[in-house]
């Protein structure tokens, strides 16, 4: 026989155990979403796209819809990972999963869009990865709701609402940043460093595609499907076919990149990518919703490039009518281009954006309201200058930087509370 004090330590360890797997879920999604709120505003677009309500939210709406559920998540995971309204909160998190995990499955067996981007570009599962991993994160949330007594706390009353009210602030304040300047962590394969050419190359050995293609044939009036191994002789008729990718095989992390001359059609992307100088690439993925505030900048960029021989190109998925309306309204001199709307907007979550390569790997990417001024473009030499040097801190840098802006000031309140109990002889919340 198992004694209950055994029985409450297995519950307790279960409870927490699901406790933790749920809080870092919640907490790692909505992280993500908030250092990349334009890339959460494009899925999100996306999904409206799908069902048929492109046009029912204005875009700064979807913006604020994006910076609000990195929030909720970010706020539902700190709030179980430090036991805070263990009620409202784990009922919260079951609801969230109850919505969640159908909807994922629909998206698993109708494939609207590629991907749910739950964990936006950091973590790209497939939709039936996804629905998986909301099963399991339902079950969780059902242990949890059902002994939230059991989530041991580290905190009383007195200062929950204090970290509540911080983590908020805390995440809006992130995804604010991101939205005006560029995502603080980039999780897309077009980050600074990346040479785009070897990028796109298959290494010696890869594995290839492989698809296989079935022939469906009619003879006296039977229908039948072949494989190109027994394909029939002549006195089948030819019906239909269809072919399926039985193994994907590898895939190269930049897949879509191309530069096509607008005028001439002229395919520019092996001289571009080539060249050994420094090009700009000014990035408009849609140029009827571009920024154009400043012009003035791009303009000065443009003329330092024309005075002292770096290339410079528009790269745009808008039409010609577009581009005319820029050049002429704008007084755009420069060589514009077109590539996929899809590559543009992963390339750089601005519109205008401009990015700096040479020999094909990128030194540096800035928002339209960062960009290089004439201050910064002093000398013809662009490599002597900080505009022309490889750009970017380490990722790894940059997650210690921002847990240790968000959990030193916890820190602080936790230890401030602590002495205080201690000082007034009251028994912590986490030992009871």
């Amino acid at each position: 026989m198992v004694s209950n004090k055994v029985k409450e330590r297995i519950g307790f360890v279960i409870v927490n155990a699901c406790r933790l797997l749920l809080a870092l879920t919640f907490v790692f999604s909505g992280f993500v979403k908030a250092v990349d709120p334009e890339g959460s505003f494009f899925k999100i677009t996306d999904y409206l796209a799908a069902f048929g309500m492109a046009d029912v939210l204005p875009d700064f709406a979807v913006r604020i819809v994006a910076v609000a559920l990195s929030a909720v998540e970010f706020l539902i995971g700190v709030n179980i990972l430090f036991a805070i309204r263990r009620r409202v909160t784990t009922v919260l998190a079951f609801l969230f999963m109850l919505v969640m995990t159908p909807f994922t499955l629909y998206l698993a067996i109708e494939n609207p869009v590629p991907d749910c981007g739950c964990f936006g570009d950091a973590l790209v599962l497939t939709n039936w990865q996804t629905f998986g991993k909301n099963v399991v994160l339902l079950i969780a949330s059902v242990v949890v709701m059902s002994r939230p007594k059991l989530m041991f706390r580290v905190m009383t009353w007195r200062v929950q609402w204090i970290v509540i009210t911080y983590s908020v602030v805390f995440i809006v304040a992130v995804a604010v940043y991101c939205l005006n300047n560029l995502p603080i962590l980039d999780f897309r394969p077009y980050k600074v460093g990346t040479n785009i050419k070897e990028a796109m190359a298959y290494p010696d050995g890869a594995e290839l595609p492989e698809y296989e293609t079935t022939f469906i044939l009619e003879k006296d009036g039977q229908r039948r499907e072949f494989s190109i191994e027994d394909y029939p002789d002549s006195t089948w008729r030819f019906v239909d076919s269809r072919t399926v990718m039985v193994n994907e095989g590898y895939v190269p992390p930049i897949t879509d990149f191309s530069i096509t001359d607008c005028q001439t059609g002229e395919d520019l992307t092996d001289v571009v990518l080539a060249d050994t100088n420094y090009t700009f690439l000014l990035i408009i993925y849609n140029i009827a919703k571009a920024d154009d505030t400043n012009i003035d900048r791009i303009n000065d960029i443009y003329d330092y490039c024309k005075d002292n021989g770096y290339g410079f190109y528009c790269l745009t998925a808008s039409d010609e009518e577009m581009v005319a309306y820029w050049r002429d309204y704008l007084g755009a001199d420069y060589r514009f281009c077109f590539t996929d709307e899809t590559t543009l907007k992963t390339m750089i979550r601005s519109n205008p954006g401009l990015m700096l390569i040479k020999g094909g790997t990128i030194y540096a990417k800035w928002h339209h309201k960062q960009l290089p001024t004439e201050y910064d473009l002093t000398s013809p030499d662009l490599s002597s200058l900080p505009a022309g040097q490889m750009q970017g801190r380490a990722a790894g840098m940059v997650v210690v930087y921002v847990l240790l802006l968000y959990l030193l000031p916890l820190a602080l309140i936790i230890g401030i509370e602590t002495i205080w109990l201690k000082a007034n002889d009251i028994k912590h919340p986490g030992k009871e």
